[in-house]
């Protein structure tokens, strides 16, 4: 078999290969999956307008973010539970970024440890993604692990905080195999996916430890515990603190395809906001 060279044919690929459970929480959106179609959708809609005539024999992506070099204007999302796809799981994306010079932002929720994770940056910069839990000391306990394993960012992400119900994960009763853990939470608290009757596993353990109370004095918390800085991954509304902080970057994110049924797409209105650099 050709091995795939684009988005869509690792798609077709992926569903001859990935179990069931596994295959429906990687493409699935919340309820209908109306902002899951539109994401889709707005991607489509963008159009490049090049210039002509111009001297493009030495072409240079390289841009500069949070002071970071990055070879291109790219991020790799946190995305959860990666050795439901293979084996090597986060390490193996970690050692693609290094490779290509991108950054991986590393989910909470991933199925390698941080630490290892981090073992496999090289000269490429890695941020770590969390969430505040209802114990507040477990996210304080992260914070302290990824500033010494070396990740150079946080990326708060506060769209998640009521976990968006996902048919496919409902139907499959959604949970981590037996081999696999939650490689970054399992050795503080011994917390798991667990195992749930007519219900999706992951929708019980956000219900379960994720703080649906967090606001902005949450955030502020955050800040005075590190001096790294702090991205916060989900906000759709410039009001939303405007007087407080400031708009740094675009990024995209199908966080609220997963979370929301008929939010504003995610491409169009999602930022990424800099609270300190």
């Amino acid at each position: 078999m050709n091995r795939p060279i684009n988005l869509f044919e690792y798609e077709v690929t992926a569903k001859q290969h990935l179990k069931p459970m596994a295959l429906d929480y990687y493409q699935s959106g919340a309820l209908d999956e109306i902002t899951l179609r539109e994401n889709r959708l707005a991607i489509n809609r963008y159009r490049l307008r090049p210039r002509m005539l111009v001297d493009v024999s030495q072409r240079n992506l390289t841009t500069k973010l949070l002071g970071q070099t990055l070879n291109v204007p790219i991020l790799i999302a946190p995305m959860a539970f990666q050795c439901l796809a293979n084996s090597e799981g986060e390490i193996a994306t970690a050692q693609a970024a290094a490779t290509s010079g991108v950054v991986m932002i590393l989910s909470t929720l991933s199925t390698k440890s941080l630490e290892a994770v981090a073992t496999q940056k090289q000269n490429t910069p890695q941020w770590f993604q969390l969430y505040i839990h209802r114990d507040r000391s477990l996210t304080e306990t992260l914070v302290r692990r990824a500033e010494a394993a070396g990740y150079e960012a946080l990326c708060l992400t506060v769209d998640a905080h009521m976990l968006g119900k996902r048919e496919s994960d409902r139907r499959n009763q959604f949970t981590l195999p037996k081999t696999m853990e939650l490689a970054n939470l399992v050795s503080m608290t011994n917390l798991a996916i667990p195992q749930t009757s007519q219900e999706s596993g992951l929708f019980a353990y956000f219900a379960q430890q994720i703080d649906p109370s967090v606001t902005w004095k949450d955030l502020e918390w955050l800040q005075s515990i590190t001096s790294l800085p702090v991205l916060v991954k989900g906000i759709l509304r410039g009001d939303d603190g405007l007087n407080r902080i400031y708009f740094e970057n675009r990024s995209f994110s199908s966080s609220g395809s997963r979370c929301f049924l008929t939010h504003k797409r995610s491409l169009k209105n999602s930022g990424v906001v800099l609270i300190r650099c």
